[in-house]
């Protein structure tokens, strides 16, 4: 799905891939699920592209369902895959996370569970190698991707601006559609390793100009980054 010149997203609104293209190459934020490598493909056909134009995966955290096919990017097209230093031990696999699951409703569960059955989710690779990045990181890839630490959701989480697709990557650092209970709209993700920290990292991206905040879960959001955050600020409140 093309979102904008240079911005382009597989998936779905319960996981998300998206890819930035320049004249320099592709970028892909986060590998979702393995079962979603024939996205993938079909995808870059569609922009007259392959895997061969692929420059480098940015992770915004080292979930399971945000690592998908990264390994396979690395392993069999020797594409580097950077994540945050904080979240490369859980990229690798190394990391065993249990958060808490918080709200549900059974129809939203039983459908993201579903998605990612069928779409290989139970059988991630973890990654072997990684390439650290920290904050304030201008990475050499398509689109000079910006790093900004945003820890709460994960330890290394981060969003990642890229001016070039006016579009800031959030990962699960907030959410536009809640994968348990089916809540639309900007809100706190779940399966968060401390909500407090994640909901006031937020506040590191005030003044940010992007029309797009792209997160991992959900409908693409082009109301700007002020409006998501506010947005954000106000579910919580509603939720406590």
């Amino acid at each position: 799905m093309k979102l904008g010149p240079s911005l382009h997203r597989i998936g779905s609104d319960l996981v998300a891939v998206y890819l930035v293209e320049t004249p320099d190459g592709i970028t892909v934020i986060d590998a979702g699920l393995a079962g979603q490598w024939s996205e993938l493909t079909a995808e870059l056909a569609a922009m007259g592209r392959s895997l061969s134009d692929i420059r480098g995966v940015v992770l915004t955290h080292g979930d399971s369902d945000h690592i998908g096919f990264a390994e396979r990017l690395r392993h069999d097209h020797g594409v580097p895959v950077h994540v945050h230093a904080a979240d490369a031990a859980r990229a690798r696999g190394e990391v065993s996370t249990k958060p808490g699951w918080g709200s549900m409703k059974l129809g939203a569960t039983v459908r993201f569970l579903w998605y990612a059955l069928t779409h290989k989710g139970l059988r991630t690779t973890p990654l072997t190698e990684v390439v650290p990045v920290n904050d304030g990181d201008v990475l050499a890839l398509p689109g000079a991707p910006r790093v900004i630490g945003l820890p709460g959701h994960s330890p290394g989480s981060i969003a990642i601006h890229v001016p070039a697709a006016d579009a800031v990557f959030v990962g699960d650092a907030l959410t536009t559609r809640h994968v348990l209970t089916g809540a639309l709209g900007p809100q706190p993700a779940p399966f968060t390793d401390d909500p407090a920290e994640a909901l006031a990292s937020l506040r590191r991206l005030d003044g940010l100009r992007a029309t797009w905040v792209l997160p991992g879960h959900g409908r693409p959001w082009n109301r700007g980054v002020d409006e998501a955050v506010r947005e954000v600020e106000q579910a919580a409140a509603r939720a406590r």
